[in-house]
C-alpha cells in the first residue's frame, strides 16, 4: 500500500541525438542563414540539468540507460486495480511516447511492464485531492525490480501525475530507434505545493470550439495544471444553453457559436479524466450585457444595459436558474461570480433605480454590495463556495461571506492583505500572469511568487494557488495555444514546485534550457507552443534554428 511517507522520488537527465539532414543547394543567401544557425543545430543538452517539467519535489538518479518495450503493458494494483481513468491515461501516454517514430520491435527490452499501484478506490475529483505520487524505475541489476517501472499513488489523480512524469522520462533515440530512459535508476517522490493551479479560458470575447478547449485541457495536463477556469459568459456573448431560461443564449454571436448542456458536460468529463477541475464563471453584475439579448427586462433601461437591474426580483431569479442548471454540469466546489469593473453611474440616471435607492437610503456602492452578497447567497444555497474578483474585497470585505475566495487580478500585494483578513486567495496579478499581455516575458511568469509578502505559514496556507489568464479580446483558435504556451508552463512550475525550486538569478542556465526542452515536447505532442525567447508571445521564430534553442 502506498502512502506519502513511502513514495519514492526522482528527477531526470535526457540525452538526445539529432539527425541532421544535409544542406541543399538553395542559393547563397539561404546558405548564409543556415551557417548562422548551425551552432544551434549542433547543440547538446546540458547533462547537468533535469529535463522534467515541472521539476519534481524530490528525486535521485543513476547512470544507466534502459530500453522501453514499444508493447509496454500496464499492470494495475491496489484498490483501483480496474480504474478506467488510469487505463485510458496509460494508453494516451503510450501513444504519445511511441507514435511519432517507427520503433524497433523483436528485441529484448529492460522495461516491458509499468505497474501502477493506487491505494484509494475513490475516483471523486474534489478540490485538494491528493496528487502525490512516487516513481521507481530500475535496471536489470536491481535486486527487487527487473524489467519494470512502478508508480505508486494514494489516488488515481496522483497516478495521472505520475504517468505524465514517466512519459517525460521516455525518450526516443534516433540512432538505436528505441525509446530509452536515461540516468536510471530513477527514484521520484513528488507532490504539488498548491492545490489550485489554474488557467482561464475566455469563450465570450471569441467562441472556442469544443475541440480547441479539449486540446487546451490536454496541454494543461502535460504541465500538471489542474483547474480550467471557464469564463464562459461576458458582456460580448452568452454562448451557453441554460434550460431554465432558454433565450439567454440568444446573446451568442451566432447560432453556430454555442455550447449545449451536453457540450459542457463533455468538457467536464474530458477534464476529469485528466485530473482537471472545471470552474465556471458568470461575471455579475457588471459584465452581463449579453444577457439582455434574450431577456431585455434584465437591463435597467434601453440606455443602461449594464450593470444588471439591481431592483428586480427577476434578475436574481435568472441568476438562481443559471446556477441551478450549472450545478448539474459543474461538480467542482468553487463557482466564480465575478464582481469586477462594476460601473454604477447609469443606476443613478435610471429613474426607477434611483427611486429604489432613495427609498432604502442606499448609495450605488451599497447597491453593488447588495447585488454581490445576494449572488453569493444564491451560490451558497447551491452548495458552491463563491469566488469573486478582488474589487469585492476592496469595497466591502467585512460583509463578504467568510467562505469567499478572493481572486487577485488588478495588481501586486493583494493576497497578503486578503489572507491577513482571513480569506483565501488566488494569485493572478495581471502584470505578470496575464497571457494576453503578449509582451510579458517568460521570466516574469516564472519568478512571480504567490507567497510574496506572506511569511506566516498559517496565512500562506490561505493562498490556495494561482491562475494564468488567457483573455481573448485579441485571440481565438488561430493563435490560442502559442499565446498560452510556453509561458503558462513557467507559472505551472512555480505553482507545482518548491518556492525555492531554482535560483532565479541564473534562469538562463538553470531554467531556460529546460523550458525550451518542454516547449519542444509540447510541439511534438501537437501543441503549437511558441518559441520561449520571443520578445512578443505567439510570434514566429526570428529565424532558422533548433527548437531547443529558441
Amino acid at each position: 500500500m502506498a502512502s506519502k511517507s513511502r513514495i519514492f522520488h526522482l528527477g531526470l537527465l535526457l540525452g538526445i541525438v539529432f539527425v541532421l539532414a544535409p544542406l541543399s543547394d538553395a542559393g547563397k543567401a539561404r546558405e548564409a542563414r543556415r551557417r548562422v544557425s548551425k551552432s544551434s543545430l549542433d547543440l547538446d543538452l546540458n547533462d547537468t540539468l533535469v529535463y522534467l517539467w515541472p521539476l519534481p519535489k524530490n528525486f535521485s538518479q543513476g547512470d544507466q540507460t534502459l530500453t522501453v518495450n514499444p508493447d509496454l503493458t500496464l499492470q494495475l494494483r491496489g484498490a483501483r486495480g480496474s480504474s478506467l481513468i488510469v487505463s485510458e491515461a496509460f494508453e494516451r501516454y503510450k501513444d504519445l511516447v511511441f507514435r511519432s517514430q517507427v520503433v524497433l520491435r523483436g528485441a529484448s527490452f529492460d522495461v516491458s511492464t509499468l505497474t501502477v499501484v493506487v491505494e484509494s478506490d475513490d475516483d471523486e475529483l474534489q478540490f485538494g485531492v491528493d496528487e502525490s505520487y512516487a516513481i521507481y524505475v530500475a535496471g536489470g541489476d536491481s535486486a527487487s525490480i527487473i524489467g519494470q517501472a512502478i508508480i505508486e499513488a494514494n489516488t488515481i489523480y496522483g497516478a495521472l501525475r505520475g504517468l505524465e512524469t514517466f512519459s517525460q522520462l521516455c525518450i526516443f533515440n534516433y540512432e538505436s530507434k528505441r525509446v530509452e530512459i536515461y540516468k536510471a535508476p530513477w527514484y521520484i517522490k513528488d507532490e504539488p505545493r498548491f492545490a489550485f493551479r489554474g488557467l482561464l479560458l475566455d469563450t465570450s470575447r471569441h467562441f472556442l470550439p469544443i475541440s480547441t478547449i479539449k486540446q487546451v485541457i490536454d496541454s494543461m495536463s502535460y504541465a500538471k495544471l489542474n483547474v480550467l477556469h471557464w469564463h464562459i459568459i461576458d458582456e460580448e456573448a452568452f454562448p451557453l444553453e441554460v434550460p431554465s431560461y432558454p433565450d439567454l443564449w440568444k446573446g451568442s454571436y451566432s447560432k453556430w457559436e454555442r455550447y449545449t448542456v451536453e457540450d459542457a458536460k463533455d468538457v467536464v468529463n474530458f477534464a476529469k479524466k485528466r485530473g482537471i477541475h472545471v470552474m465556471a464563471e458568470i461575471d455579475v453584475p457588471g459584465h452581463a450585457e449579453s444577457w439582455g439579448s434574450g431577456y431585455p427586462d434584465l437591463f435597467p433601461s434601453s440606455n443602461c444595459t449594464e450593470p444588471l437591474d439591481v431592483t428586480k426580483n427577476f434578475t436574481f431569479e435568472v441568476i438562481s436558474g443559471i446556477l441551478s442548471d450549472m450545478r448539474k454540469i459543474f461538480p467542482f466546489g468553487f463557482f466564480h461570480l465575478g464582481g469586477d469593473e462594476v460601473h454604477t453611474d447609469c443606476w443613478n440616471s435610471t429613474p426607477h433605480i434611483k427611486l429604489w435607492l432613495e427609498e432604502r437610503n442606499m448609495t450605488t456602492k451599497a447597491a453593488y454590495q447588495y447585488f454581490v452578497l445576494k449572488a453569493q447567497e444564491i451560490a451558497l444555497a447551491h452548495n458552491w463556495i463563491p469566488v469573486n474578483w478582488e474589487e469585492t474585497f476592496h469595497s466591502f470585505k467585512e460583509k463578504l461571506s467568510p467562505q469567499t475566495v478572493v481572486h487577485n487580478w488588478y495588481g501586486p500585494r493583494v493576497c497578503p492583505e486578503v489572507v491577513a483578513n482571513g480569506f483565501r486567495c488566488i494569485f493572478s496579478n495581471q502584470g505578470v500572469w496575464y497571457l494576453n499581455w503578449v509582451n510579458t516575458p517568460w521570466e516574469d511568469f516564472y519568478t512571480s511568487e504567490p507567497w510574496e509578502g506572506i511569511d506566516d505559514p498559517s496565512q500562506q496556507q490561505l493562498v490556495i494557488g494561482g491562475e494564468v489568464c488567457m483573455w481573448d479580446e485579441f485571440g481565438d483558435t488561430s493563435d490560442l495555444q502559442q499565446t498560452i504556451w510556453p509561458r503558462a508552463a513557467a507559472a505551472a512550475e512555480r505553482l507545482w514546485g518548491s518556492r525555492y525550486i531554482n535560483d532565479t538569478k541564473s534562469l538562463n542556465t538553470t531554467v531556460l534550457p529546460r523550458l525550451q526542452y518542454f516547449r519542444c515536447l509540447l510541439n511534438h505532442r501537437g501543441i503549437a507552443a511558441a518559441p520561449v525567447t520571443n520578445k512578443e508571445a505567439r510570434t514566429a521564430p526570428v529565424g532558422p534554428g533548433s527548437c531547443f534553442a529558441q
